[in-house]
């Protein structure tokens, strides 16, 4: 049985904090009905570093990515970005929703332009431009998303996201809803984004793979009311090859810290 313990490994970015939670917890009440999500969260997420949050469905991890979005408040703890408290949203911090959020009666360039009004219009089209161009899309930017594939969807949601050019990318899933093979190009191409523009990323998954192929560290998070249960360190250059007996035992670890023995 691995032994899971996170090693101490050089980090391929800053260790400068870039995101703290402290002893965070929250309790919705409702009609009476009280109801525990999150138990003393405690984390710090490096400048620039990839963290996946992994957990069962419905343990809290998408209320923990809310918290640090700033949509809603802890009941207890706190939540700090550069040393600030998160109080409210804040256009630093890009939340990609679970449900495809692209615009369907835009284009894609206007769809990666929704947000830079406060630009002028020569660096508007130079943005828009650039970002078409990273993900993929030449040649479709007067194409409305219902003409994209699920995975050209995603891809220009990551665009929109990155054009505003945030500090922090908060994923909620947003592969889910694609089939295997897309999401395996989707996993490749967002690594390949996250290299290029080293933004900190939060990813929310429950796809114990998906993780391990991604992930600087994997928060293992517990059933509901979630706690942190280990933060494991992946210490595997990317691309990873998911075949190697470091990412096996990486990832058949996580299958047995939440109880789980993976059988092939």
């Amino acid at each position: 049985m691995s032994s899971m313990q996170p090693i101490a490994a050089p980090l391929p970015f800053t260790l400068k904090t870039k995101l703290s939670v402290d002893r965070v917890s929250m309790v919705f009440e409702r009609d009476g009905n009280r109801t525990e999500v999150l138990n003393n969260i405690n984390l710090e997420v490096g400048d620039g570093e990839f963290v996946c949050l992994l957990g069962p469905s419905g343990c809290g991890k998408t209320t923990l990515l809310n918290a640090m979005a700033g949509f809603l408040s802890p009941t207890s703890g706190e939540i700090k970005v550069d040393g600030e408290a998160v109080r409210r949203p804040n256009p630093r911090r890009i939340f990609v929703f679970q449900e495809r959020g692209v615009f369907p009666w835009l284009t894609v360039e206007g769809n990666i332009g929704f947000g830079l009004s406060k630009v002028t219009k020569a660096e508007r089209e130079q943005r828009i431009a650039y970002y078409v161009k990273m993900v993929g899309l030449q040649g479709f930017e007067k194409t409305y998303p219902q003409e994209l594939s699920g995975g050209m969807k995603q891809r220009l949601e990551v665009a929109r996201a990155l054009a505003v050019n945030p500090d922090m990318l908060l994923l909620d899933e947003p592969f889910g809803a694609l089939d295997s093979i897309t999401r395996l190009v989707m996993r490749g191409e967002l690594l390949r984004i996250w290299e290029a523009e080293r933004k900190t990323v939060i990813f929310v998954t429950h796809d114990i793979d998906e993780a391990v192929q991604l992930a600087d560290r994997v928060v293992v998070m517990s059933a509901r009311p979630a706690s942190i249960r280990q933060i494991v360190n992946i210490d595997i250059a990317h691309p990873r090859d998911i075949s190697a007996p470091r990412y096996l035992e990486l990832r058949d670890g996580i299958f047995q810290q939440i109880g789980l023995a993976h059988k092939v």
